[in-house]
């Protein structure tokens, strides 16, 4: 990476913002700079929508076959690219390596089962009430589709929502985080590569306030898939009333971890750490509160305080780090108010609680990885989601009890449950309101299964034949014969 200026892809061609704004993309680890980009606005949006309308006609009524073979080709193109793709991630977000050369692979499934899928658009003919009339019900593409998407997972978040619009027929414009946009570079970079028509897939990099209004405002667009913070989503969902447009939503979560009596306490506690500590706790599935049986809790704390005192805390570019920086100081000083809040509450700390100083942390957002017990629920951090490496401790003593309390969230995303019990494996899981349960699983995501949440986690879902169906149309026409 250089200090050259990286464009927007718009069209078909790289361009930079009417504006002639750029900004900065710094390393959360080291505070270097590792990019500029050309930084636009809503001027520039209305291009990207515009080139996207043209498009569609002609990518709307192409074959399944014929989008499938791009979906395919810029697979290869990220599977072939993944190491250098995953260095950007590691660069621009802190995220440690090997988290990232993982990510990069799930987006190149995305685009390959999306590449399928495309071949599974199918339509139905239904029987008739009347002899002289037939039914047939056609699936059609929404239309321009904006993709909105968060900086925690750069390219995977994106993949999510571009490859499914794509291959249901739609065109795209897509608007990543200003905080990891260099990974979306690149991506487009591979699309250009790939020989996608222009104005099918289009970049813009760009002020979020600016760039939003033009999306929520213009015609044009039909669809919009966001990612990010449930306040953004309620004010996008008010902004697409004006004009009915489509919306999907996967906002954020407050996941519940269960650990019972008879849980395996050392599978529990490797899911645990997964969970929270996977990209410093900055995924909005990671575990923001754990509950552990009473009978079991010193045995359990015991276990999650040996394994995260050997976490390696570091940049994610050193291959040795688990976990990575914050992103920005706004995270970090999120992550440590939760935790003084909590402190002068009443919560004991047994591991962490502090920022790292020193060294390598000193130009870095660094928090070390933290354990509390004594939780109480006045503490912002049983009711916000923290997004950071911080596990509060909650003991319970039955069943019922655990699933109240897991319950007790404005958010339904993800849920966890580690258990040895064969009856309370299936039946908890129907009573936890999430969209999402892993049992004794701290990582339950995969590219074929629905992804999305309950309450005001929101709605839609993206993964396998799921993620398709918020891209379709259903056309009904009936026959007189």
């Amino acid at each position: 990476m250089t200090e050259q200026i990286k464009r927007m892809y718009i069209n078909g061609e790289w361009v930079e913002a009417e504006s002639g704004n750029t900004l900065e993309v710094k390393s959360p680890a080291t505070g270097e700079l590792i990019g500029v980009i050309t930084y636009g606005d809503g001027r520039d949006t209305k291009k990207a929508i515009d080139a996207a309308d043209a498009a569609f006609k002609e990518w709307g009524s192409a074959t399944a076959r014929e989008r499938s073979k791009y979906l395919s080709e810029l697979s290869a193109l990220i599977h072939k690219n993944r190491n250098e793709l995953a260095e950007i991630i590691a660069a621009e977000l802190g995220k440690p390596i090997r988290e990232a050369k993982g990510e990069v692979l799930g987006a190149a499934d995305n685009f390959a089962w999306y590449a399928e899928e495309a071949k599974r658009v199918y339509g139905e003919t239904v029987p008739s009430t009347f002899p002289n009339k037939r039914i047939h019900v056609m699936k059609q593409p929404v239309g321009v589709t904006a993709a909105i998407t968060p900086w925690n997972f750069p390219i995977n978040m994106a993949a999510r929502k571009i490859a499914p619009a794509l291959a249901a027929g739609c065109t795209v414009l897509l608007k990543p985080a200003e905080a990891t946009p260099l990974t979306s570079v690149r991506v487009f970079e591979l699309i250009e590569e790939a020989g996608f028509p222009k104005g099918v897939v289009n970049l813009v990099l760009g002020e979020p306030q600016k760039v939003g209004a033009e999306i929520m405002a213009n015609k044009k667009v039909r669809k919009v898939t966001f990612t990010g913070s449930t306040a953004v989503g309620k004010l996008l969902m008010r902004q697409a009333a004006d004009q009915m447009k489509r919306v999907s939503f996967e906002l954020g979560g407050h996941a519940p971890f269960i650990v019972f009596e008879d849980a395996d306490l050392d599978a529990a506690a490797n899911g645990l750490f997964e969970s929270k500590y996977r990209n410093a706790g900055q995924m909005c599935i990671c575990t923001n509160r754990l509950y552990v049986h009473e009978s079991v809790a010193d045995e359990f704390a015991q276990k999650l305080v040996e394994r995260t005192q050997k976490a390696v805390v570091g940049d994610g570019r050193n291959p040795e780090t688990e976990i990575g920086p914050l992103v920005n100081q706004a995270g970090l000083d999120k992550v440590l108010d939760h935790i003084e809040d909590a402190k002068a509450k009443g919560a004991k700390v047994l591991t962490g609680g502090h920022r790292l100083t020193g060294g390598e942390y000193d130009q870095g957002f660094f928090c070390a990885p933290t354990i509390l017990t004594d939780i109480n629920p006045d503490m912002k951090i049983v009711s916000e989601e923290t997004f950071g490496p911080v596990v509060p401790i909650i003991t319970f003593k039955t069943e019922e009890e655990v699933i109240e309390a897991a319950n007790a969230s404005d958010f339904g995303l993800a849920a966890y449950m580690y258990s040895q019990n064969v009856s309370r494996c299936l039946r908890v899981p129907e009573k936890l309101e999430y969209g999402i349960v892993g049992v004794n699983d701290g990582s339950p995501t995969q590219t074929q299964a629905p992804f999305g949440g309950f309450k005001e986690s929101g709605f839609g879902r993206e993964g396998g034949k799921w993620g398709i169906e918020g891209f379709l149309e259903t056309k009904f026409v009936s026959y007189g014969i």
